[in-house]
């Protein structure tokens, strides 16, 4: 069967990308959480990705910084979501920035086939560049969300996830021990000092 053929655009269904995206410790995930959570009240059908490589807090759940959480599949590229989704509702998927840019396509390929697809991810990595696919995925998503932390130094609303430890390759997993979050002053101030 041609593709287009069962898409959402022949069969009536409407699909959509919803991008929440912020610094860390902003509430992206406590935001993922919440929407896929009111789908599952709905009883709609919703399945939950992230990547394999996320093992902070549990190999099998999205977990918020506030220790909400919710069943996930962890997977190794974007491309299984495609084999994995099958016939849902509602697709989440969290820290989309650990993904490559094959994720667009997997989004855009199931926003077609009528499914609801909501993605959290940092779209800024610790040097204040754009972060992996999310600003493409912000180009193609219907709705969009940015969620902000509090500086950790004057209080301001934060968008910068500033890394406080010394490496220097773009993916490190941390949480408070290595990142905080901060105003573009403060983010600024601090780059000077390290």
């Amino acid at each position: 069967m041609d593709f287009l053929e069962n898409s959402g655009r022949v069969s009536g269904k409407r699909g959509t990308i919803e991008v929440i995206t912020g610094s860390m410790f902003s509430g992206k995930t406590e935001e993922l959480i919440r929407r896929l959570r009111r789908a599952q009240f709905a009883g709609l059908k919703v399945e939950i990705f992230k990547p394999s490589l996320d093992k902070r807090y549990s190999e099998n759940r999205v977990v918020s910084h506030d220790d909400k959480s919710i069943i996930s599949t962890p997977v190794d590229n974007a491309t299984s979501i495609l084999l994995l989704a099958g016939e849902v509702d509602v697709v989440g998927i969290d820290e989309a920035q650990f993904f490559d840019n094959s994720i667009v396509e997997v989004c855009n390929r199931l926003a077609d086939n009528g499914m609801r697809i909501v993605i959290a991810g940092l779209d800024m990595d610790f040097m204040g560049n754009p972060f992996g696919p999310i600003p493409a995925l912000l180009s193609i998503a219907e709705y969009i969300t940015k969620v902000h932390a509090i500086c950790m130094r004057c209080g301001s609303l934060a968008q910068y996830s500033f890394r406080k430890s010394e490496e220097e390759q773009v993916v490190v997993l941390g949480e408070k021990d290595k990142y905080e979050p901060l105003c573009r002053e403060c983010y600024n101030n601090a780059l000077k000092k390290s």
